[in-house]
């Protein structure tokens, strides 16, 4: 009688057949975990975080994309208005980096529109945002915004990644990548767009895309109208038993794969695969507004699935109700290097109503305290005039611009900071965009400089070698 030899035998195919044998198989488990809805728990984040209290759960991003006007909306300037059509001092100007104006004759632009207080906080903002307004108590006003770069694609690029170069994972990855998912049924990260107000800014995909973090960690994006996933419909005569049976014989074989090479893009794939078969009964469901309440269509400004803003600001608490965590809302409407006065008044009408309905709905729900909602573009516009001055706009700028934000550990109807008598440079508790991505960080129970990732021998982060919190802003 011969005896085996235990050293020759294949561990690999010994531990596959016991686990065939037992209870019909890894392949087995996943597709009886598919019908019941448990597959694949919500991806957890990277061992450690959160490190530190949490004040909030996840993260939607309202960005204004074209790069809205400090000047119209948030940061009145009276000099500015009294000095309107004389020459930009030069002291202000010169050595200083300027986009398309370079080698231009730099005459000053009032304010185009009237500003007023609001709230008991009395903050200070354009009458074209009375929606806004009417939330002024709720938010902080950050008027001394710093960013870096003067092009539109870079300057998303860099507040999205915190470089200026393409191929840095995203902030919704990097968080996705340090605290994981809390839904099982969508991704942790989507993408949501829409345009209106001024020609529409184009958005690549790289803007929410994982870098060299695993590509799991990708933002997703959604259409804004009709199907908000592409095929996530079984076409005619497939049923959702025989998709089943496809996943979990294509699982198979990836598994067999993974544990051959041990590739993290396998792993990947199985998850998403399973990801993509739960959304098929996720997505339809989430995109039904019809059991909204008139009321809060109206509030928001939209019957749903049209597209628009407001749609997608509604469809983004539908998102956080349901756990995702990383929300980015992109309006492609605020670039008015022309008419800026009337460009204005027409995106301000496409963003204001939801953009306050979405903090009040956010609140009514019990939602708001652990969500943070960030409204900013990525640079803001010119003191100085650009183009005819009888359709005047202004010209990309990064020395100084506002935004607001809102949610838990925010310190609500507040403002902070400031930039100079014509609006040019933040000069007061100055805020870059690292500091911004540190704070969001902060609230979100992540010390940023601990959240890295190692790649080709050095550690990255997403704040890089800058940022810090920004302490006055938070309760």
């Amino acid at each position: 009688m011969l005896t085996p030899n235990i050293e020759q035998t294949p561990i690999q195919q010994t531990r596959r057949a016991f686990l065939g044998r037992a209870s019909m198989g890894l392949g087995g488990l996943a597709l009886t975990a598919l019908f019941n809805g448990k597959l694949g728990a919500a991806q957890p984040g990277i061992s450690g975080f959160p490190n530190h209290a949490a004040r909030i759960k996840r993260v939607i991003f309202l960005c204004q994309a074209g790069g809205a006007s400090h000047l119209e909306l948030f940061d009145h300037k009276q000099a500015l208005a009294e000095r309107d059509g004389q020459p930009m001092p030069e002291s202000f100007t010169k050595g200083q980096q300027i986009a398309q104006l370079q080698g231009k004759e730099l005459l000053m632009l009032a304010p185009q529109h009237p500003f007023q207080r609001y709230g008991k906080s009395g903050q200070h903002m354009s009458t074209l945002l009375p929606h806004i307004g009417s939330i002024a108590d709720d938010i902080c006003i950050v008027r001394s915004m710093q960013t870096e770069q003067i092009n539109h694609d870079t300057a998303h690029t860099f507040m999205n990644t915190g470089f200026r170069v393409s191929g840095r994972p995203s902030m919704g990855s990097w968080i996705l990548y340090g605290l994981g998912s809390e839904t099982e049924e969508l991704p942790g990260f989507v993408v949501l767009t829409s345009e209106g107000g001024a020609q529409s800014q184009p958005i690549a995909a790289r803007q929410w895309h994982s870098g060299f973090l695993p590509s799991r960690y990708q933002g997703v994006k959604f259409h804004s109208s009709g199907e908000p996933v592409s095929y996530v419909r079984n076409p005619p005569g497939v049923s959702r038993e025989s998709q089943a049976g496809l996943i979990d014989a294509v699982g198979k074989l990836n598994r067999i794969q993974g544990e051959m090479i041990d590739d993290p893009e396998i792993s990947t794939r199985i998850s998403q695969y399973e990801l993509a078969f739960r959304m098929q009964m996720s997505v339809p469901e989430l995109v039904d507004f019809s059991n909204e309440p008139q009321h809060i269509r109206e509030m928001y400004g939209t019957e749903g699935g049209d597209g628009s803003y407001a749609s997608n600001c509604l469809l983004a608490r539908r998102l956080a109700e349901r756990g995702v965590r990383f929300i980015h809302l992109y309006h492609r409407g605020w670039d008015h290097h022309g008419e800026i006065k009337k460009g204005v008044e027409t995106t301000c009408g496409l963003v204001d109503k939801a953009s306050a309905a979405l903090v009040k709905d956010l609140k009514q729900r019990g939602l708001y305290d652990d969500t943070l909602i960030l409204w900013c573009g990525e640079f803001g516009r010119t003191p100085m005039s650009q183009g005819d001055r009888s359709k005047a706009g202004r010209d990309h700028h990064i020395k100084g611009f506002s935004m607001w934000m809102a949610g838990g550990g925010i310190k609500p109807g507040f403002s902070y900071g400031a930039t100079d008598e014509l609006g040019y440079s933040a000069v007061e508790n100055i805020v870059h965009v690292h500091d911004l991505h540190a704070t969001m960080l902060h609230l979100l129970g992540i010390d940023h400089t601990k959240l890295t990732h190692r790649f080709q021998g050095r550690d990255f982060r997403l704040t890089d070698v800058h940022g810090k919190v920004v302490k006055d802003v938070l309760v």
